[in-house]
């Protein structure tokens, strides 16, 4: 039996890659850590309890103790999404974020290397590179972040790279572009815009909406780490984008009018301090060397986003105020 190990499979990537592996796996066992902050919810992933493969334990990955008895039980794979992710509170507050984002993936690598693992898949992001005016981020793009959170996300990559060259750590760094999709807390721009939206509420968007993001569904983000602890070969990095560049404010518009609210509902508001123009990955590496394609195209994800927020209402305002 394979046995896999998740942190932070209860935020919003992680549980969505917790329901793909479970539905495209058999013989395994999953060990799910999550500290439940503000973004970790058991609801989603309230229909696996019954499942005797996945198994959830509630802890911090900066708890020693807790993460060397996870390793203890003889894990073949890591899967480490758990992080702190919004950048507007790490510009609020960064210490929040080096801890977790540094010292939390550090305890992991360091256990890690002590016990006799096939894969430690670390998950990244885009934000990294920092901004890019023209062309695309490649795997060999220097590194430079612009925000405390994406300073910490980079510190993370870093320390696995370092772990992977000084002890030979089986590691591998996922770069995905903008996740979006089922279950995403909100605080993020798209669950923002139809919470707003859907009570006729201002719908913040920072200076004109000029900036830009890749957007990738979070299925097919999932389906691409699975494919990645396959096929994919330690000590190298992996950009996971899905090629689908929107502004900002096209994103906003294309949700009121799925919802059929006025553009009025739009406020332009004081830009984010140090806000990032565009983002954009060549993921050229993983499609030729995995084989991962994106399945979902914006039009449809949006679709189908907006209507999953629509018939959960339930859930989402428990944390809407």
């Amino acid at each position: 039996m394979k046995k896999i190990f998740v942190t932070g499979g209860a935020g919003f990537i992680g549980a969505n890659f917790i329901r793909f592996l479970l539905e495209n796996s058999g013989d395994i066992a999953v060990f799910n850590l999550d500290k439940l902050t503000y973004a970790g919810d058991l609801e989603r992933l309230k229909d696996l309890s019954s499942d005797k493969r996945y198994n959830f334990i509630e802890g911090d990955i900066c708890d020693k103790e807790i993460v060397r008895s996870i390793f203890s039980r003889g894990i073949d794979t890591v899967v480490h999404f758990a992080a702190e992710s919004h950048v507007d509170r790490s510009i609020d507050d960064a210490f929040p974020f080096e801890r977790t984002n540094v010292q939390g993936t550090l305890n992991l690598l360091d256990a890690a290397r002590h016990s006799d693992i096939e894969m430690f898949v670390h998950i990244s992001t885009d934000e990294v590179y920092g901004e890019i005016k023209e062309g695309q981020f490649f795997e060999t793009t220097p590194l430079n972040p612009n925000s405390p959170y994406s300073a910490s996300k980079a510190a993370g990559d870093l320390f696995v790279r370092a772990y992977q060259h000084t002890y030979g750590l089986p590691a591998i760094v996922l770069r995905p572009s903008n996740n979006y999709g089922p279950w995403q807390y909100p605080e993020k721009l798209i669950p923002v815009v139809i919470s707003r939206a859907v009570d006729d509420k201002p719908v913040p968007v920072y200076a004109q909406g000029l900036n830009v993001r890749e957007w990738l569904y979070v299925e097919d983000c999932a389906e691409a780490v699975f494919q990645v602890i396959e096929k994919g070969k330690a000590g190298e990095v992996y950009n996971v984008g899905s090629g689908q560049e929107k502004r900002n404010i096209d994103v906003v518009k294309t949700i009121l009018s799925i919802l059929g609210k006025p553009e009025s509902l739009i406020e332009y508001v004081k830009d984010r301090p140090g806000h990032d123009f565009r983002y954009s990955l060549n993921a050229d590496k993983i499609k030729k060397e995995i084989g991962w394609q994106p399945k979902t195209g914006f039009d449809e994800g949006i679709e189908k986003t907006v209507r999953w927020y629509l018939n959960n209402e339930k859930w989402w305002r428990r944390f809407s105020s």
